[in-house]
């Protein structure tokens, strides 16, 4: 396993872990029928994954790290899609009341810009760790404003070494899920194509046929 020198990130990472805590919270504001069973065991996996990544990060296997972060955000996205899923088979099968599919669609978009958030924050020009290597963030998946500044605006603006933080990408994130499209952020990479096709398509499964739904039979 490759291992290379610590390095403190220029980047804070509490953002991002409160982002994985907060969607915790809210799987376990899913009603039962809506949850994968037993509930203690995603949590469980999801904390067997995240203790070992920032171990592996603090002692710089920075690889380890990564994988270890790709397992975390694969397992709550199926966790995501599966209750997404048992959603849409619980309106015609009345398994829930109309304030419980509320509850739970609300549940569910919220998870939708936490999960994605997460997606682009790791994969964007390599993850944290790899941008924090650059003096500035001119290369990756995303063309943020900041990148168009011409090198005198920028410093003018103090933003000679700019970098996206998960703020940045949680931002993002909000947008697709609200807009349905990345807004004031153009998308270069196929993969984050990909990735946002997916979520507009989570979120307008949630907002157009779940709330809408349990809307019109309350």
């Amino acid at each position: 396993m490759e291992s290379v020198p610590n390095q403190i990130l220029q980047e804070p990472l509490w953002p991002p872990l409160i982002a994985v805590v907060a969607v915790g919270g809210l799987y376990y504001a899913l009603p039962d029928s809506l949850a994968l069973h037993p509930r203690w065991a995603g949590i469980a996996v999801a904390i067997a994954l995240l203790v070992p990544g920032r171990l592996a990060f603090r002692r710089g296997r920075h690889r380890l790290s990564r994988n270890l972060g790709f397992a975390l955000l694969g397992f709550i996205t199926f966790g995501l899609l599966r209750s997404l899923v048992a959603l849409v088979m619980a309106i015609p099968a009345h398994v829930e009341t109309p304030e419980a599919l509320l509850r739970s669609a609300a549940a569910l978009w919220a998870t939708n810009i936490l999960v994605f958030a997460l997606w682009y924050w790791r994969l964007d020009a390599g993850g944290p760790h790899m941008r924090d290597r650059e003096p500035g963030h001119s290369d990756g998946a995303f063309l943020f404003p900041a990148m168009t500044l011409d090198d005198r605006t920028r410093k003018l603006m103090k933003q000679e070494n700019w970098s996206p933080t998960f703020v940045d990408y949680l931002f993002l994130a909000f947008n697709t899920s609200t807009a349905l499209s990345p807004t004031d952020t153009p998308v270069l990479s196929p993969w984050a194509k990909v990735l946002m096709m997916i979520q507009s398509s989570v979120s307008l499964a949630i907002i157009a046929l779940l709330a809408a739904r349990a809307v019109n039979i309350l």
